[in-house]
């Protein structure tokens, strides 16, 4: 079993190649096929995802937890990976069979597109990633998707030139994810003995899985159900617009989020043996750290769009950078809500807080966009995400407050908000220099970051040790 600290740094640089695989790619795939490609690929992919939400039916937090518990004894971590894995390969069989009958007897836009996704559900019945994060395998994970990202990279530019070649964008994605579930399985035998389990023994998962379920489906109303309802309510070209700004907010994000998924099995783990003090301390850490990253990342964001979406998207995007402009903020909701649930409601089974927080959240969005998006689209399903990610990151704070110091640790995090809207004002100055648009970008990334790292040098000293590595890079210079 890998420290926190390992899988966490394993985690943070996949995290970075998928940060610079979309630098490359959404670009080029934005220039290439379209407003209306990005659409289409958008629309057909927020569909068959919630085909595949049923397939797993809440087994990724539920599995992982429970396989974290079990982790030092291999009978009943045996028992449970194989009585979990059999329920979600009937569902898997099951999504499979009623999506083929939506798309080929319902007739939706974009049969051809519609059937290629159906390689995502197919890739679902090999999806055992929950066995390997409850077991803190990260390092195997994060190799083999590295591995796959770059393979896809590559034969994106190989294939995909022009408009009509959005079949094959589809199948280089969609293949890809089911190839990187394929290459775990030669690891599962090393991990697991084969256990016979019965229908009981199967079925008993069943609730607690519903359970978990049911905020995976709320989160996804104002994560998937954003794009289908901009391309039923509005049209296909503000799905495009929403699809891009979601991408790029989704590179920085991808960094945070990678703690979640490490704590989680880690808490679990924990909370199984009694040490809620040593929970408490990484809870504390992590929000510190998270917030740390999320306030200049939302600031940041606001500062460069206006000249970095034409830049980097194109001209026919400009409106994802207004897009973005409005959903940064979500970065912080939900930056400080992972922490809570990932290391603290999940692994503390205390699921009827998440659940009702993210289905009253995901009711908000439905709302704000039937009431907004026919004006207003991509910006209206916007201000719908906006609302439900601040309500549930409130609400579970809220529901905690009597068992986490809260207090302490909206103190601990203020004075990053203070340093984020100072580097924020230095950042947006640039706006009114006459330079062109790209050493604008570069001006303000690079004296942005600067200036925060300094106004932090004393958290980052403390976080890194600094003067231990000062002194290393010293003894360098000196040798050489």
């Amino acid at each position: 079993m890998e420290s926190v600290k390992k899988n966490f740094i394993y985690n943070v640089l996949y995290q970075i190649l998928v940060l610079l695989i979309p630098l490359i790619t959404v670009p080029y795939v934005s220039r290439t096929l379209g407003v209306d490609g990005v659409g289409v690929y958008s629309y057909t992919y927020s569909i068959v995802y919630y085909f595949v939400l049923a397939s797993m039916l809440g087994i990724n937090n539920y599995g992982s937890r429970t396989i974290a518990k079990y982790r030092e004894n291999k009978k009943e971590l045996s028992k449970s990976f194989f009585s979990i894995y059999y329920l979600q390969l009937l569902m898997s069989l099951a999504m499979i069979l009623i999506y083929l009958i939506y798309v080929l007897l319902f007739s939706p836009s974009y049969k051809i597109v519609s059937l290629v996704q159906t390689i995502y559900l197919i890739a679902t019945v090999f999806d055992i990633n929950w066995l390997f994060f409850g077991i803190e395998k990260f390092k195997l994970t994060v190799t083999r998707n590295s591995i796959i990202k770059i393979l896809s990279l590559i034969l994106i530019f190989i294939f995909v030139k022009r408009e009509d070649d959005l079949i094959i964008y589809t199948l280089i994605l969609s293949i890809s994810t089911l190839v990187s579930n394929l290459f775990l399985l030669p690891f599962l035998l090393k991990e697991i003995d084969i256990i016979r389990v019965n229908t009981k023994e199967i079925f008993s998962h069943l609730k607690p899985c519903l359970v978990l379920f049911i905020p995976v489906i709320a989160i996804s109303l104002y994560k998937i159900m954003d794009k289908i309802m901009i391309g039923s309510l509005s049209n296909i070209s503000e799905v495009g617009y929403y699809e891009q700004a979601e991408k790029i907010i989704g590179i920085p994000l991808g960094i945070i989020t990678a703690l979640g998924t490490v704590m989680l099995p880690r808490i679990s783990n924990l909370v199984s043996k009694g040490n809620d003090e040593r929970v408490k301390d990484y809870i504390k850490k992590s929000i510190v750290f998270i917030m740390f990253l999320a306030f200049p990342i939302w600031m940041g964001l606001i500062g460069v769009s206006s000249d970095f979406v034409p830049l980097f998207l194109g001209k026919d995007f400009i409106k994802s950078g207004t897009v973005i402009n409005y959903i940064s903020i979500t970065v912080v909701f939900i930056s400080f809500a992972n922490v809570i649930r990932t290391q603290y409601l999940i692994p503390k089974e205390k699921d009827k807080i998440y659940v009702l927080s993210v289905s009253i959240g995901a009711a908000i969005n439905l709302f704000v966009n039937f009431l907004l998006i026919p004006k207003y689209g991509a910006v209206g399903a916007s201000i719908g995400t906006i609302m439900a990610e601040l309500f549930v990151a409130v609400y579970q704070t809220i529901a905690v407050r009597n068992e986490l110091p809260i207090n302490d640790y909206l103190k601990s995090i203020f004075p990053f908000f203070i340093k984020s809207l100072l580097m924020f004002i230095v950042v947006y100055s640039f706006k009114y220099i006459s330079i062109s648009s790209i050493m604008r970008i570069i001006f303000q990334i690079g004296i942005g970051g600067l200036l925060y790292v300094l106004l932090n040098y004393n958290y980052l000293q403390e976080l890194l040790d600094l003067k231990k590595i000062f002194k290393k890079i010293g003894k360098l210079i000196r040798k050489s």
